[in-house]
């Protein structure tokens, strides 16, 4: 095996440990356990368990990003652009558990990675969502006058619904409150 497959090794399974046993209980023992090999094997590619644990949510928040973006990218209607990329990212999000877990626990929000991660999606978001937006005014389909305090709106909705989506079990709850979000997004709750 390649130094670099054994690098990916090491942070596909820590983030299985992390996922089961949470950031804070989980032991470089236990890694190492779960790879069958010894913790100085792990040392030559990891200095601690916090560097493990910033590989793990680093490629949580870039399989995130990519998901995002794949979810428009063949899709020319603005509206569809926005509701395929509301879906995807919320069903994605329930995926990357550590990442989660990062932007969410107190503690490890204190790390200086985890705030450089979640600032860098945050972002990448508001940028992705601005260009669906600007396109959509482009096209005639919005009628928006600052797209990206818009974008800024839609993604903070979004933080918003991140915890009830987590919690919910089904797929159909998810896509009913997305649902009634993008409902509210395009048609307003003013009565015309």
């Amino acid at each position: 095996m390649s130094k670099d497959d054994f690098n990916q090794k090491i942070v596909s399974v820590a983030a299985q440990v992390f996922n089961r046993f949470g950031y804070k209980k989980t032991t470089m023992d236990e890694i190492a356990a779960e790879l069958g090999k010894g913790k100085s094997s792990i040392y030559y590619y990891f200095k601690s368990k916090e560097e493990i644990f910033k590989a793990v949510v680093e490629k949580e928040a870039n399989f995130l990003r990519a998901e995002v973006r794949k979810s428009f990218e063949n899709v020319n209607d603005p509206k569809e652009q926005i509701k395929n990329y509301v879906l995807t990212r919320m069903k994605a999000y329930k995926k990357v558990i550590n990442f989660n877990n990062a932007m969410k626990d107190d503690i490890l929000l204190h790390m200086d990675f985890v705030k450089k991660i979640r600032s860098r999606f945050d972002l990448y978001e508001i940028e992705l969502l601005k260009k669906i937006l600007e396109d959509g005014v482009k096209s005639g389909e919005f009628a928006i006058e600052d797209p990206n305090m818009a974008s800024i709106g839609i993604a903070t909705a979004l933080k918003g619904l991140e915890v009830p989506i987590l919690e919910s079990t089904k797929d159909e709850d998810i896509e009913m409150r997305l649902d009634n979000l993008l409902h509210i997004l395009f048609n307003g709750i003013i009565k015309r």
